[in-house]
């Protein structure tokens, strides 16, 4: 079964191809036929397309909506990349839905009921929904209901946070009357690597007891205990949490008056001070991409750079030992995302000062352990094993595609 796997942003259209079924899922031999991206929806976008053993193809189109975007990467498939003979060998599509409130707590076939239930969620994603729904109308409307679409939720992994995990100290009606709770976010990821631990070290789901760290421009750690999330940084929005490239991370509330106050700022502002204005940006000045800033450190001693990195890693060290604390122990840290798989010299200053919790690395594995490679970065029989694991979203997505398509 082909599987095309859509993650629809703002002004941008990511996708996979992917080759999967129940026999692959089980030997893990499933195929990346094709990925690709189109940017700059709205105007004179960007192109750039990759299909298995055939040269990249990049360039720029006039394309109006999300709807062209679809069209233009269905045209590909057919007639540059000929990996289709036709649209109908397409046998399902997964979306990537960033948020499913309380509703969805697994990925479920795509209706005019669930995407009203998904509307209903904007609130709660003002920026990420609308989004994703545009790439879901888009897929409908270009391939038809024959092609069954399913959504995958990010924040359907964290469902089994305990409800004194999830609630915030807010009064109780609150809760009721507006959902403000923690929900969580990268979900997809976190269950993707908790999957791919327990294949590395054989193990049954419920045996799986780690903390993900997924760092990249978005950042959140989860503490995976028996299989499942029963804790994670994010909370009610992708705002909460560790540093990240430009959002704030965890804050005290009242800086939002004070900024507003002795600002002039209107809320609105607020927000965008803390999500696009804050983080690694922020502290530096510079900017909110890590590896900038580590070539700043190393080439210029550049103080606020190195203040940014010291920082990012602070924060994480924070969250590993509160995790430790909740689950009363774990049996491996696992780093992923651009960060966690490439920036070796993060990893080690996350888990420097922290042999008291049996983290030891081995200095030369973590620094040829990069990109793709994964494994563990830890010297042999330390207490505390770390491991890095490169992420694949997509290939969760096309899986749970495939499977709710056939139980369906």
């Amino acid at each position: 079964m082909k599987i095309l796997v859509v993650n629809s942003g703002s002004s941008s259209l990511k996708f996979q191809l992917i080759e999967t079924s129940p026999e692959q899922i089980e030997a893990d031999s499933d195929r990346c036929l094709a990925r690709g991206i189109v940017e700059r929806i709205g105007g004179q976008a960007l192109i750039n397309f990759e299909a298995e053993g055939q040269p990249p193809t990049k360039g720029a189109a006039p394309i109006r909506d999300h709807r062209q975007a679809v069209e233009r990467v269905i045209h590909w498939f057919l007639s540059e990349s000929k990996l289709l003979g036709s649209a109908a060998e397409i046998g399902g599509v997964g979306h990537r839905v960033v948020h499913g409130g309380e509703r969805f707590q697994k990925s479920v076939v795509i209706s005019e009921e669930v995407i009203g239930e998904i509307e209903d969620c904007i609130p709660l994603a003002p920026l990420h929904n609308p989004a994703n729904l545009k790439g879901i109308r888009a897929a409908q409307e270009l391939l038809g209901g024959a092609v069954r679409q399913v959504a995958v939720f990010d924040t359907a992994f964290h469902a089994t946070m305990p409800v004194a995990t999830y609630l915030y100290g807010v009064p109780y009606s609150m809760y009721r009357r507006h959902q403000i709770r923690r929900y969580g976010f990268h979900g997809t990821s976190h269950r993707y690597i908790a999957y791919r631990y327990r294949m590395l070290q054989g193990l049954a789901k419920d045996k799986v007891n780690i903390i993900s760290l997924h760092l990249g421009n978005g950042c959140s750690a989860c503490a995976i205990k028996g299989g499942e999330s029963i804790n994670t940084s994010m909370g009610m929005t992708p705002l909460e949490g560790l540093l990240m490239g430009t959002r704030c991370g965890d804050l005290d509330p009242s800086v939002v008056e004070i900024l507003m106050q002795n600002e002039g700022l209107s809320v609105h502002e607020v927000d965008s001070l803390l999500n696009k204005q804050s983080g690694l940006l922020g502290i530096s000045g510079l900017t909110g991409d890590m590896r900038d800033l580590l070539f700043e450190r190393h080439a210029n001693q550049d103080r606020r750079a190195c203040l940014a990195i010291e920082m990012f890693c602070q924060r994480a060290r924070r969250y590993i030992g509160s995790y430790l604390a909740d689950m009363g122990g774990a049996d491996a840290i696992v780093f992923t995302g651009g960060i966690g798989q490439n920036a070796a010299e993060v990893r080690a200053e996350i888990c420097a000062s922290m042999e008291w919790f049996g983290i030891q690395l081995d200095a030369e594995v973590n620094h040829k352990t990069n990109g793709e490679n994964s494994g563990c970065i830890s010297i042999p029989g330390t207490r505390l094993p770390v491991y890095v694991i490169p992420t694949n979203e997509e290939l969760l997505i096309a899986r749970d595609t495939a499977r709710a398509i056939l139980q369906g």
